[in-house]
């Protein structure tokens, strides 16, 4: 697991771009003995594990895509590509799941039903992602999954915990695009413009507003901006100005209601200074649910593998997202968030200087091993 590991993190690749990392996929796998299903014009690969037999399917799950950030860790293993970046852990997912994949494999005549194993891309691209090309190149069927289970390293829980929720346990992701138009000049006449800076700033905090007043304090909502484009100098004042962000929901409603809500607000913010504003707003993954009875039985597997100080319930749901949950929405399964924090030590994802210890490789591949044996049994 440490050399798929290294080889896999030496060489990150973004959403959608994962050629070499499908090769290096596929070239364990085919090392272990099992037959590595590729796709054209995808960069998933699917394998399959003691398909004749008559217990429940399970799918396991990881994701190969990196993301764009310099790497500052240090490893001897190091990117060799600046502004790429295994930041978010999944070539510790991958080589978990490989792992996963030799202990089932050496023990394929112990299964009590197939096993389905699921390399997938494009988790981090966030709106289209690569659960659902996956679910639709029959990522899902042959053989028929009856389960699902997908973990992601976690910082905040100490190494080696397991954490878990039933029920919704990521909210909802959508993308927004606000272009504000004013009418640019001199910075020194502003009352000659329309200062689209100033109306964005005004559209900025005003969209906090929509979190404070117009939703239900106990219905999770996060409105953030992440982006803010506009101007060439500072004497002049530009046309336009340029946001991008992100909506965070929980409850199906509240999302249709939120949108609606930020159009609204956005264009009478605009109007009430003499700018207009456009916004465009871009569906992301759902709200990622866990199954409650799989996932019951995924923990009384794992307690019973682990112990159970090693398993701890999670106040969810978390505003994250994972596009896990689109095959939680066709077959009932669980994710979990394993911990990689060693004392007196918080982990940060997404950072340039993310380094898990590499002993979450034993427990993300034990922790696979026991679900699917918990699953199976029942």
């Amino acid at each position: 697991m440490r050399a798929w590991r290294a080889a896999i993190h030496q060489e990150p690749e973004l959403s959608n771009e994962e050629v070499r990392t499908r090769a290096k996929i596929v070239d364990a796998l085919t090392g272990l003995g099992l037959r590595p299903t590729t796709y054209p014009g995808f960069n998933g690969v699917s394998a399959a594990l003691a398909l004749d037999r008559s217990g429940p399917t399970v799918a396991l799950r990881a994701d190969l895509d990196a993301l764009p950030v310099t790497e500052e860790t240090g490893l001897p293993f190091a990117s060799r590509f600046p502004g790429r970046m295994h930041a978010c852990g999944h070539d510790v997912h991958m080589a978990a799941l490989l792992g996963a994949a030799a202990v089932l494999k050496r023990n394929e005549s112990r299964l009590r039903g197939p096993v389905k194993l699921l390399f997938q891309p494009a988790e981090e691209d966030g709106i289209d992602g690569g659960a659902a090309p996956f679910i639709a190149r029959g990522a899902l069927e042959r053989p028929h999954v009856d389960f699902v289970v997908g973990q992601h390293l976690a910082g905040g829980i100490p190494l080696g915990v397991v954490g878990w929720a039933k029920g919704p346990m990521m909210g909802a992701a959508d993308h927004f695009i606000i272009r504000v138009r004013g009418r640019g000049g001199h910075a020194g006449y502003p009352h000659r413009t329309v200062d689209a800076v100033v109306v964005a700033a005004e559209v900025i905090t005003g969209l906090q507003a929509l979190v404070s007043r117009l939703t239900d304090p106990t219905d999770p909502v996060v409105i953030s901006v992440g982006m803010v484009h506009g101007g060439t100098r500072h004497n002049v004042l530009p046309d336009t100005v340029d946001l991008e962000g992100t909506v965070r929901t929980v409850r199906p409603a509240t999302r249709a209601t939120t949108e609606k809500a930020l159009r609204r607000r956005v264009r009478h913010i605009a109007a009430s200074l003499g700018a207009r504003a456009t916004v465009k707003f871009l569906r992301g993954y759902p709200v990622l649910v866990n199954d409650p009875t799989a996932t019951d039985i995924v923990v009384r597997a794992l307690t019973e593998e682990l112990g159970g100080d090693r398993m701890v319930e999670l106040e969810a749901p978390v505003m994250g997202a994972e596009d896990f949950s689109l095959y939680l929405e066709k077959r009932p399964g669980t994710f979990l968030f394993l911990g990689v924090d060693p004392p007196g030590h918080t982990s940060s994802l997404h950072s340039a200087r993310f380094a898990p210890d590499e002993s979450a490789l034993v427990h993300g591949a034990a922790v696979l091993c026991a679900a699917v044996e918990g699953l199976q049994r029942g």
